[in-house]
């Protein structure tokens, strides 16, 4: 994979150059609430200016229905870039048509240009590789050299993610390089004791990284709304908690194959229930208490884990050379539902192993509990693609930089 830095000692000062970003950021009303993925790719635009490069930045926001919606334009992203950039960013409100042709060719060498939603085309994410095809030589006419930077979306066979690359010289931006070194250290040559910390909503939404990390971790800790298929597999009444009752044969050949393997499942002895479902706009307290794990009331709700969860899974990251973390513990938006999440952050920042916090809700937890994102090894900005990278699974758009 051949990388920004061997594209700039080509001498590229006038060339334009596409970056495939991420900046799939969270709106509300219009304003970004998290802007973590735009810093993450700041790197890669600052040494393009500096080369004196025409830049030419792409994205998806959100999943428009393959046309334009005002409601997940990237103007918002274009605005922060400049902000964060302290220089002017010319915008196009459409992605192959007149206005993002004006907007490329009025760039000077050093200047930069976002692009509308790549998703307001049906071509970006079409399923016919000639249509999508279509979209990638469209958009390769806005440019001479193609630089991909958004590993958010690597894991997903798009125009602008898997096909352009073909179209064009094509590099790895900074953001990729360094996600693919973290990940080749959670994979080859990891140091143990491993653990993996696994939250979230949906256990199917885990599984082949699951399975593929009992032949890898040494220890596999459970949380979120996904833990309660795990209690229900164990023989727990879990209430009115989140459940996937298909999945339950599932997570039990999970369990016995773990104990096969020597791998430590660890699940909550405790847990935070609720007897309704909180208001996360509100954030006004709800009424809750702590129960056994395996005392939960028919009407309860699990919405975190407990006091003394909290204490057993820092204790069991404490000598932990390797830690990879994804998914909440809870509804950690919620201040009354949030102290697992924080515990396992706090655990992670105690560390004094390599510490990789998996992107997703547990990126946005990181920075919406405060934590200084310094203190943790690395913090990822693709949720999905790190996941499937885990699994061992081939990802289109590290693929195409790669040919």
């Amino acid at each position: 994979m051949k990388t920004i830095d061997e594209l700039i000692s080509q001498g590229v000062s006038g060339k334009r150059v596409f970056v495939r970003a991420d900046l799939n950021v969270p709106l509300a009303d219009g304003v970004i609430t998290d802007d973590g993925r735009i810093r993450a790719v700041l790197p890669t635009l600052t040494a393009l200016v500096e080369a004196g490069v025409k830049v030419v930045v792409a994205s998806h926001l959100g999943r428009p229905k393959g046309e334009p919606d005002p409601a997940f334009s990237l103007l918002p992203a274009a605005e922060r870039i400049g902000e964060l950039l302290g220089r002017p960013v010319a915008f196009a409100q459409d992605t192959v048509g007149p206005a993002a042709h004006e907007a490329v060719d009025g760039l000077e060498p050093g200047q930069l240009a976002v692009i509308e939603n790549l998703r307001f085309n049906p071509g970006e994410t079409s399923k016919d590789d000639a249509e999508r095809g279509d979209f990638a030589e469209r958009l390769s006419h806005l440019a001479d050299v193609y630089v991909g930077d958004g590993f958010g979306a690597v894991h997903r066979k798009h125009a602008s993610v898997y096909d352009l690359p073909k179209l064009l010289p094509h590099y790895a931006g900074y953001l990729i390089a360094t996600e693919v070194g973290v990940l080749k250290k959670l994979t080859e040559d990891v140091k143990r004791p491993y653990a993996v910390v696994l939250g979230g909503a949906k256990v199917s939404d885990k599984l082949g990284v699951i399975d593929h990390l009992l032949e890898r971790a040494d220890r596999i800790l459970v949380g979120g709304g996904m833990v309660f298929t795990f209690l229900a597999a164990k023989g727990y009444e879990v209430g009115a908690s989140l459940l996937q009752e298909d999945q339950i044969p599932v997570v039990q050949e999970y369990l016995k194959r773990a104990a096969e393997k020597g791998v430590e499942f660890v699940l909550p002895s405790d847990v935070v229930v609720a007897r309704s479902f909180p208001d996360l706009k509100a954030k006004a307290p709800t009424e809750h208490e702590t129960v056994a794990a395996d005392a939960i009331p028919a009407d309860g709700i699990g919405l975190d884990i407990g006091p003394e969860s909290q204490a057993r899974y820092a204790a069991k990251l404490a000598d932990a050379k390797t830690v990879f973390w994804n998914g909440p513990m809870g509804v950690f938006e919620h201040p009354d539902f949030a102290d697992g999440t924080r515990a396992v952050a706090q655990a992670l920042v105690d560390s004094e192993g390599f510490t990789v916090v998996g992107g997703g809700d547990s990126a946005a937890a990181v920075r919406i509990l405060g934590f200084d994102e310094s203190a943790f090894s690395h913090i990822s900005t693709g949720g999905g693609a790190s996941l499937e990278y885990l699994e061992g699974a081939s990802l289109p758009g590290l693929a195409a930089l790669e040919d």
